[in-house]
């Protein structure tokens, strides 16, 4: 048995949206390790709408509270899908990708040196529904395009950083299953079975089982 604190740090695809059951791929994810005999703190730091940047802002001060030393505590990352999106009536994505890597590269930095730390990538979207507007104030326009090249960039930091980097979007790409939650979602959150569908890449991911097997 593992006993493990964890701060699952990113946006919206972190925090759940969509999911009925508000549990996210996080919350899956934990329960799945649980019911394998784990004893995991699982603690949800997904912000909606998040970037790279609002999230390096506050990712520090969010898991020192939750991951005392005197604890086995490790950090989990996911973002990327807001840096690459464009906002509805602006001209630009809403972190340029030199800015986004630079901003990742600090973070994954500090954290890898304090704490052990995965980082998972953006996840494709549903283009025939953008732009996503899901509080009818803003709308926001995801593409697979600027996704997988984002996703490519943060690939080669996260070898170079020699931080574990799990690919999704090449992941849930090729899996047929996630067509129809994809589909079901609003563009870029999924229903609860596309996030069950992310639980079980990371569940299956040789990185993750390395912190608990």
């Amino acid at each position: 048995m593992t006993a493990l604190r964890i701060c699952f740090v990113g946006d919206s695809l972190t925090a759940g949206t969509g999911d009925d059951r508000f549990l996210g791929w996080p919350g899956r994810l934990c329960q799945a390790e649980r019911e394998r005999g784990h004893d995991l703190s699982c603690y949800n730091l997904g912000v909606r709408a998040d970037t790279s940047v609002l999230i390096a802002a506050r990712w520090k001060a969010e898991c020192v509270a939750r991951l005392p030393d005197i604890y086995q505590g490790a950090i989990v990352f996911a973002f990327g899908n807001n840096d690459t999106a464009l906002e509805v009536g602006t001209d630009g994505v809403r972190v340029p990708l030199e800015e986004s890597l630079l901003t990742a590269r600090a973070m994954l930095s500090e954290a890898k040196a304090w704490k052990p730390t995965l980082f998972l990538g953006p996840w494709p979207c549903e283009e025939s529904k953008q732009p996503v507007n899901p509080s009818g104030l803003l709308g926001y326009d995801f593409r697979n395009e600027r996704i997988a090249k984002y996703n490519d960039a943060y690939e080669t930091l996260a070898r170079e950083l020699d931080v574990p980097y799990l690919d999704l979007y090449r992941a849930l790409r090729a899996d047929p299953r996630w067509h129809a939650p994809s589909q079901a979602g609003d563009g870029i959150h999924p229903p609860a079975e596309g996030y069950s569908l992310v639980a079980e890449e990371i569940a299956a991911w040789s990185a993750w089982r390395k912190w608990l097997d």
